[in-house]
């Protein structure tokens, strides 16, 4: 347990916000496993300045356990911290700091148990698989899960360490954000005839948003997993205009779909283009080429599927004699190690109610119950 703090004091000490790079994260974890003899590749973005890492204690060349997490965190900014977030702080057994809970604590455990593994032969390979940017538009996750298919990589199970308080997730929603941007016409306010408002095509497409959401709504699916249980639509940013007496020239709508499994995701945003061109497009046609309206995708996270006889579900399992698994209406990874053709328990220490707020942290006891069921797993049971 001391080496798990000592790890976690150390990973928490980097600032890896999603808008600043993770290298110098990326590069410690590196460093460590090398001390071990342990070799990392790393898949780097273009600028170099966030990567991925993906090691392998074992054989490299036969399919395996994947313990995979993110290291980046969500922002600080504005929230009301009683102690530096970038410093771990531990008070009656909760260890505080950015990224305890979610998710370098799981990180911190499976790099506590590097020593023992270095020195067991294992019946099968434990490939460690770390990203960056989960908590904005997962082009880590993208990026290394496109590596690995080009490596012919195909994992046994992967578990992912999202915290769930060390209960089995099988299922989560799809989750896709998208911008549409709206082109009006500016002119004097007094002569609204004149001009065609962005702001006013873009409270249209909210309110097309919103009656597809209620839609789904009322048709929820019964029984669900889900809560909720249906596909939901956020309304998340909305920007335009430049003054009040201005008709507004550019607006932005910023959205999010989460979909629920069996819901048809383009059915849904047809549904949507399909509404805006009989309600929207006539009103910006008047003013072409002007005028008119663009969706872009920001975020297009998969769903993560149940799969039949999934390992992971019953080592753990068996393990803990927890054998019931979970679905959550939050995205993770999972859908892209998924995409391998491999399957994915989520299973990691906190909470996810601790996560993305002031004072953020883990349970001291719970990252013990995670190496405790990590080092049954790794060492005690083939992989």
């Amino acid at each position: 347990m001391k080496r798990c703090l000592n790890l976690l004091q150390k990973l928490i000490a980097f600032d890896t916000t999603s808008s600043k790079p993770n290298r110098g994260c990326i590069d410690f974890i590196r460093d460590y496993l090398d001390g071990f003899g342990i070799r990392s590749e790393i898949v780097a973005d273009d600028s170099g300045a966030k990567a991925c890492l993906w090691a392998t204690v074992g054989a490299s060349d036969q399919p395996g356990l994947v313990l995979a997490g993110h290291t980046d965190v969500v922002p600080v900014d504005g929230q009301d911290w009683s102690s530096d977030p970038f410093k771990l702080d531990e008070h009656d057994g909760q260890l505080y700091g950015r990224g305890s809970c979610d998710m370098k604590g799981f990180i911190a455990c499976a790099l506590a148990l590097v020593p023992e593994l270095a020195q067991t032969k294992l019946a099968r390979p434990v490939h460690f698989a770390f990203t960056h940017d989960e908590e904005t538009n997962m082009t880590g996750v993208a990026r290394l899960t496109d590596y690995l298919r080009g490596k012919g990589v195909k994992p046994e199970w992967v578990w992912l360490g999202e915290p769930t308080e060390l209960h089995m997730i099988d299922s989560h929603k799809g989750v896709a954000a998208y911008t549409t941007s709206f082109t009006g016409v500016p002119g004097h306010s007094s002569k609204p005839d004149l001009g065609l408002s962005a702001i006013e095509m873009g409270a249209d497409f909210m309110n097309i948003l919103m009656r597809v959401e209620r839609s789904k709504r009322a048709n929820a699916f019964k029984p669900s997993r889900f809560d909720p249980p249906f596909t939901t639509i956020n309304l998340g940013i909305v920007e335009g205009g430049t003054a009040e007496n201005i008709i507004a020239e550019h607006c932005d709508v910023t959205w999010q779909v989460r979909a629920h499994p069996g819901d048809d995701l383009a059915a849904t945003l047809a549904e949507i283009d399909r509404c805006a061109a009989a309600e929207i497009a006539p009103r910006f046609r008047a003013f072409a080429p002007r005028a008119g309206m663009k969706t872009c995708t920001c975020i297009d996270v998969p769903a993560l599927m149940p799969t039949a006889d999934n390992p992971g579900q019953k080592i753990i399992g068996r393990l803990t004699g927890r054998t019931e698994t979970e679905a959550v209406s939050f995205g993770t990874e999972g859908g892209f190690f998924q995409k391998l053709g491999t399957h994915v328990i989520i299973c990691g220490p906190g909470s996810i109610d601790q996560a993305h707020k002031a004072d953020e942290f883990v349970e001291k006891s719970q990252l013990a119950a995670c190496i405790d069921l990590m080092r049954s797993v790794l060492l005690s049971s083939p992989a």
